[in-house]
């Protein structure tokens, strides 16, 4: 379906059109025509399809209908993090370019003051982490009691980063009559019962079945001992010719020694968790962005609202705790239905966290035994944690010195492998064996 037959004002189409799109995507398709008609809505798509601007486009247009006689917030959208926060700003930014209403950004991590000052001068909508947020209204420094609509994104991160007692908090300063959608990759019985409490009979939209991922999305499993994932991350960057990779680490601490190792190893690299400053943050991803370096390795707090065009290649180095995470982080490809590649390393000790995932998603993921990096550990059938994940290289998160393990921090650039490309003189090249998943 076209845009310029979901209704939308002038302005917006013109702004969808200046972006290069025409047609709309199945959750735009179906949820925009939802909003319009001034229903609540509880909707569920996979990451990348264009969920932002299913609530956006629809929003923007409501609001253009009338314009109040006093400044205050009139669309509240909240959001898990401070990437996602700006990256839904932006795209409100962009599509309401042609329209005269203002909108503003909140997350913590920066200095408060300037948002203060842009809140007194009024918004129309606000993009907010439910942080700052409940800093904001502690101080009195933001009206909600206009509050025309309320945009809950990423509903289920939010509540798995346990923001359920902030949300709650939120929703009671909101006017209890207000529209309220709720957005997310997928649905839980937490979700539900989220819903049911404070949505107002809602239009359920589903584009794909709960927990699914895109299709343009290919997907394997390479398992290998925990002590040596590092080398072989560093091993397929190289000789694969990977030029823009994400990968996932299960702790703040793995991603900062990942990322110093693969630099030892001649891959550029840079980490991006929560215990980085906003700054440090949003420079990571422009160079990783603009290809200054190869490698991002992130924690989960990353795996929301990193809106990265073309990303081709996303690395599981650690398997997520929470299945579901997994849809997440591999999302981060595969977007706007262009081709990726998400490729899990899978120590012994995570194959039951791993069949968890493949249980969630119901889809082949293949398994490739990489010559030269044949497993030796016991497989461990728990889907519970064991202490040792995400660490990189010879000494991963313990002593990993054991027979076939790493290289320790400083080993020799052996690889070959962010530097030119080229896997190292006398490795075996790549011949997967195949297994059924």
């Amino acid at each position: 379906m076209n845009f310029d037959s979901l209704g939308l004002r002038a302005e917006l189409l013109r702004a969808v059109e200046s972006q290069g799109y025409t047609t709309a995507t199945p959750i735009q398709e179906r949820s925009i025509p939802v909003v319009l008609e001034g229903r609540d809505v509880m909707a569920s798509a996979q990451t990348g399809t264009g969920k932002t601007a299913a609530f956006a486009l629809p929003v923007l247009h409501r609001l253009a209908e009338r314009r109040p006689g006093k400044a205050a917030v009139r669309a509240l959208v909240l959001t898990p993090t401070r990437e996602l926060a700006a990256q839904v700003h932006e795209n409100f930014r962009d599509l309401g370019r042609h329209l005269p209403m203002k909108s503003a950004v909140v997350f913590g991590g920066v200095n408060i003051n300037p948002q203060i000052e842009k809140l007194r001068r009024g918004v129309d909508i606000l993009v907010a982490t439910p942080g700052r947020l409940i800093d904001l209204m502690e101080r009195r420094c933001v009206r909600l009691e206009d509050l025309e609509y309320l945009i809950l994104d990423e509903a289920d991160r939010m509540l798995d980063m346990g923001f359920l007692p902030a949300i709650k908090r939120i929703l009671k300063a909101v006017p209890a009559k207000r529209r309220t959608l709720l957005f997310s990759a997928t649905f839980s019985p937490e979700i539900t019962k989220l819903a049911a409490q404070f949505l107002d009979n809602p239009v359920r939209v589903e584009t794909a079945p709960p927990n699914s991922t895109v299709e343009a999305i290919a997907q394997k499993a390479i398992p290998v001992d925990q002590g040596r994932k590092r080398e072989l991350l560093s091993w397929m960057i190289g000789s694969n010719d990977w030029r823009q990779v994400l990968v996932f680490t299960r702790t703040k601490h793995g991603a900062n020694r990942l990322a110093k190792q693969l630099e030892t190893d001649g891959v550029t690299a840079a980490a991006i968790h929560g215990n980085k400053s906003q700054g440090a943050r949003t420079r990571a991803l422009g160079e990783f962005k603009s290809g200054k370096i190869r490698a991002l390795v992130a924690t989960d707090i990353a795996a929301r609202g990193l809106d990265i065009e073309q990303l081709p290649h996303v690395v599981n180095y650690d398997i997520p705790e929470v299945p579901e995470d997994y849809v997440h982080r591999i999302g981060r490809t595969g977007r706007a239905g262009r081709d990726g590649l998400a490729v899990s390393l899978v120590a012994g000790s995570e194959h039951g966290k791993f069949e968890a995932v493949r249980k969630l998603v119901k889809v082949e993921i293949p398994t490739e035994v990489m010559d030269g990096y044949e497993p030796t550990e016991p497989l461990n059938h728990s889907t519970k944690s064991k202490r040792g994940g995400s660490g990189g290289g010879g000494n991963g998160g313990g002593n990993q010195n054991r027979r076939g393990g790493g290289r320790s921090g400083n080993a020799p650039k052996r690889n070959a492998g962010g530097g030119n490309g080229r896997a190292r003189q006398g490795r075996p090249q790549r011949r997967g064996r195949r297994s059924a998943a």
